[in-house]
């Protein structure tokens, strides 16, 4: 056999958690880098609770990022190399503004949804209004999480993925509860340790919604994508 027709990564245990090993490490220092400025703004503004809007804010370049890695995962399977950036960087760039044309909206309801929040002990009524306005905030990240699966796996319009991710919230309620589980572990991390161990282990978020959205993947396309 020809050396160029040699696989990268060997058939054996060893080798191939090695590679597993190695891709998710590359992973964490892309993931690193795409959310760096986040991670920057926020620890400049502190914790203070009216920082909450800026915040949700800060929040602009994860989504893309998180699509990218969603997007190499599926990359890896496809193309079982020891190249694992290039299809991170590939679906970075296909996907980014694509992203952003509905993350940004998404971020500027959870800024809103923060300074409401934090600003309710001088209005009448706050006892009610707060856990309104936080399942909000919850039902905002649940449906952003299954666009971004969304968008990583398929070329819809932003108003059309909107769409379709209101329609599957409760038929891959599974998908749905694993996104909420998600983020409350996120801000778990950072509400005991800081945004840096967050990041340090934001591989994990990907390695795990991954597999977890495959459901919410064969419905959408069983759904709503045209078959031959």
């Amino acid at each position: 056999m020809n050396s160029q027709d040699q696989p990268e990564v060997g058939r054996g245990i060893l080798a191939r958690g090695a590679a597993v090993v190695y891709r998710y490490l590359v992973l964490e220092f892309l993931l690193v880098a795409t959310c760096l400025p986040t991670l920057v703004v926020m620890v400049l503004l502190g914790r203070d609770a009216s920082n909450v809007p800026l915040f949700a804010l800060a929040l602009l370049p994860v989504a893309p990022a998180l699509s990218a890695a969603l997007g190499a995962i599926q990359g890896w399977h496809a193309e079982p190399d020891m190249s694992p950036a290039r299809p991170f960087w590939r679906a970075y760039r296909r996907d980014f503004f694509d992203v952003l044309k509905w993350s940004a909206p998404l971020l500027v309801v959870l800024a809103l949804l923060g300074f409401n929040i934090t600003h309710l002990g001088v209005v009448p009524g706050a006892g009610v209004l707060r856990p309104v306005l936080v399942f909000l905030a919850v039902a905002v990240m649940v449906l952003g999480g299954l666009m971004l699966v969304i968008t990583a796996n398929f070329s819809f319009r932003a108003i059309d993925t909107a769409r379709i991710a209101v329609a599957s919230v409760i038929p891959s309620w599974r998908v749905s509860t694993g996104v909420l589980a998600l983020g409350l572990v996120a801000g778990a991390v950072v509400f005991q340790f800081s945004e840096a161990v967050l990041l340090l282990f934001a591989w994990a978020f990907p390695a795990v919604l991954s597999p977890l959205s495959q459901s919410l993947v064969a419905d959408v396309t069983k759904r709503f994508t045209t078959h031959d």
